[in-house]
């Protein structure tokens, strides 16, 4: 019963729940062959909500002490999965170049690998950087999402901004947690010495 309460406690639901909106998101996404604009309002406010989901659930767990080895687990993989998502359904929508969607889910593909396979070496922490890689990227495929990009040019260009800003932190902060493996294997070394 302990078991069952601690996995149905409000973060994990607010973690599930993201799961469950990618595939509404992605219905919405694609109304209308991905161009009816109450859909893509609709997926720009599914999106919105999903990523405020990620935010609630990490602050009840860290302050309410709900943070579960299932909430731990499933946590980044809803975060990749929403990402995934819209970087996928925009790409197949052509409204974002496939070379982005490749770069950034392959940097979040190798982190977590990365992560992996140093985990009985140490955890690698998430950095502020690596927060900060996720806001912008969230608030550019936001941006990407809204219909306004396809209509208006200062609209779009804004939005290829804030895109850019965020391809360079997935690179930078890649870049980063990969050198926190190489410090972690080398400091478990060091100490085995």
């Amino acid at each position: 019963m302990v078991y069952w309460t601690r996995l149905t406690n409000l973060a994990n639901i607010l973690t599930g729940l993201r799961l469950v909106l990618v595939p509404i998101f992605l219905v919405a996404l694609f109304a209308g062959n991905g161009h009816e604009i109450v859909g893509r309002v609709a997926a720009f406010v599914i999106f919105t909500v999903a990523c405020v989901t990620d935010r609630l659930d990490g602050l009840l767990a860290r302050r309410y002490g709900m943070a579960t080895e299932f909430g731990a687990f499933v946590d980044p993989i809803a975060d990749k999965t929403l990402i995934g998502a819209a970087l996928i359904g925009l790409s197949l929508l052509s409204d974002l170049p496939w070379w982005i969607t490749v770069l950034i889910m392959t940097r979040e593909l190798g982190v977590t690998l990365l992560r992996l396979a140093v985990i009985h070496r140490g955890v690698i922490p998430a950095s502020w950087g690596g927060k900060l890689k996720t806001v912008i990227q969230a608030v550019a495929i936001d941006l990407f999402l809204l219909p306004l990009t396809q209509l208006s040019g200062p609209f779009h260009l804004a939005a290829s901004v804030v895109m850019a800003a965020a391809i360079v932190l997935t690179v930078v902060t890649g870049v980063d947690y990969v050198a926190g493996a190489i410090r972690a294997v080398r400091g478990v070394h060091q100490t085995a010495s």
